[in-house]
């Protein structure tokens, strides 16, 4: 038996690419937001910010990533959780770095999870939807 497991992780440069592109599709709607990619521990691999974006969106940014590589799902999908099982906000809302806004998407490859892009800045729709563009670009698909 090994003693340890191999684990794919999102390339430097690609989470790089996801952030671009990410802020380039807001920037085609005229929005203005921070984007940020992490590995798979959550550990941030690139961050791209847009002229004028809110400064407090940068760590919300952040954490939807972080939240969406973690959980392995979009952050989106909270409030159907919290519907389906209202017990769970009580005490995951005092989770630090957990956000349930729209946003946060997870980076997989070949059914494998290999990072998360958090964007933040607009609406929680037009957040997911520059996460899941900025996943698309580079070939990736977005959990």
């Amino acid at each position: 038996m090994a003693a340890s497991v191999e684990q794919r992780c999102i390339e430097w440069a690609t989470a790089g690419q996801i952030c671009r592109a990410a802020a380039d599709h807001a920037i085609g709607m005229g929005l203005k937001i921070n984007v940020a990619v992490v590995d798979p521990g959550g550990n941030l691999m690139a961050f791209q910010r847009v002229n004028g974006a809110f400064l407090h969106s940068i760590s919300i940014a952040q954490d939807k990533a972080y939240c969406a590589v973690g959980f392995g799902f979009p952050t989106s999908q909270w409030k159907g959780i919290f519907e389906e099982a209202p017990q769970l906000k009580d005490g995951l809302m005092l989770r630090p770095r957990l956000v349930i806004l729209g946003g946060g998407v997870p980076i997989l490859e070949d059914g494998l999870i290999i990072g998360g892009v958090g964007v933040s800045g607009a609406s929680e729709e037009e957040d997911e939807a520059c996460a899941r563009a900025g996943i698309e670009a580079v070939g990736l698909d977005a959990g």
